[in-house]
């Protein structure tokens, strides 16, 4: 557990399970609430796949994506600051498809706004080992 957590600044996995879990079954709020977070890092640049599989789809997907720009979450009107503990992962990303078996998702320049919750449960994708192989 984080400094932050421990002293209330931030929430804690457990606060942010809880969190997500609210969500109506069926939402992705709700399905990643079942999910554990793989990626504690910044994401920015990184190559991450999404968590796109049943029951979240219809059917498993393979979408990767690079976050490129974070957007954090807009607070109420008349709200200036985020209440105490803020929330994991809250924000979303502009991200770059580069690899998606998906017919609505095409590589090549195509643009997706994935939530920072999502990324943070998918799988971190490392190329250092395949231009090795090439």
């Amino acid at each position: 557990m984080s400094f932050l957590s421990r002293n209330g600044f931030i929430e804690t996995e457990e606060q942010e399970q809880a969190r997500l879990a609210q969500a109506p079954d069926g939402s992705l709020n709700h399905y990643l609430s079942t999910l554990p977070v793989t990626i504690e890092e910044w994401p920015k640049d990184l190559l991450v796949e999404l968590p796109w599989a049943p029951p979240h789809t219809g059917r498993p997907y393979r979408v990767v994506a690079v976050p490129i720009e974070f957007r954090g979450d807009a607070l109420p009107e008349g709200v200036e600051e985020e209440p105490l503990p803020r929330k994991r992962h809250s924000g979303s990303w502009t991200c770059a498809v580069v690899y998606s078996n998906h017919p609505s998702y095409p590589v090549g320049g195509y643009r997706i706004v994935v939530p920072a919750a999502e990324l943070a449960r998918g799988r971190r994708i490392d190329l250092a080992g395949v231009s090795a192989q090439a």
